[in-house]
């Protein structure tokens, strides 16, 4: 196995105890979300991901890869104080969001931009506290070196869903159709956790987060 490749015990029973204390309207949006297939993150992530907000309190988030604003509608609801800045390329999604920040009382605290992040962070300014990428996994190390660029020091940059099925830590057979898109979460593992300039962790909440902190 490669260096950021990790060893544990089935710790899959923890999950009843990985709960996210949300409001209705939000459990509401993700039940309707699970029911039409519609890509949205799992309680254990949701969990792990408001309490890093809530313990770094970040005054800037950046979000990468919106969806229908489930992620940024609990992150909103975990650190009141935050302004979280979310970018969704999928208009109808991006339109789905906007009601739905509507009806959980968090759209004056969110800026959400319909456009590809790969342009959007390009005409971004930093710094931001936390910054949580959850878009085309193919591009996250392409996006890596702006983003080091916008996160604060002392910032945590949290990159969703790199283990990958397994295929990235060597625990399962990578499809040949899927080889292209491992080979690039390789690389940004390898990336991260080699950079002088980052202190990672890989970390196996849902299918795997790379929590990366600036240093100061």
């Amino acid at each position: 196995m490669d260096d950021f490749s990790y060893a544990h015990r089935d710790t899959s029973g923890a999950s009843r105890w990985n709960k996210p204390h949300i409001p209705p309207a939000l459990q509401v949006i993700r039940e309707g979300a699970f029911r039409r297939e519609i890509p949205v993150a799992a309680d254990e992530t949701v969990a792990y991901l408001m309490a890093q907000v809530a313990a770094v309190r970040p005054e800037r988030v950046l979000e990468l890869g919106t969806a229908i604003g489930t992620t940024a509608i609990a992150m909103a609801l975990a650190c009141p104080s935050a302004h979280i800045t979310t970018v969704e390329r999928d208009e109808n999604f991006f339109k789905e969001a906007q009601q739905n920040f509507d009806d959980c009382g968090v759209r004056e605290r969110v800026t959400s931009v319909c456009g590809d992040a790969g342009k959007v962070i390009d005409e971004l300014e930093g710094p931001f506290g936390l910054i949580f990428m959850d878009c085309a996994k193919v591009q996250y190390i392409k996006y890596l070196p702006r983003l080091k660029k916008l996160l604060a020091a002392g910032g945590v940059l949290i990159a969703d869903d790199v283990l990958l099925f397994g295929w990235a830590s060597g625990e399962a057979e990578v499809p040949k159709k899927r080889k292209m898109l491992a080979q690039h979460i390789e690389e940004y593992l390898s990336a991260v956790t080699s950079d002088e300039q980052l202190i990672t962790a890989v970390i196996k909440v849902g299918d795997g987060m790379a929590v990366s902190v600036k240093r100061g």
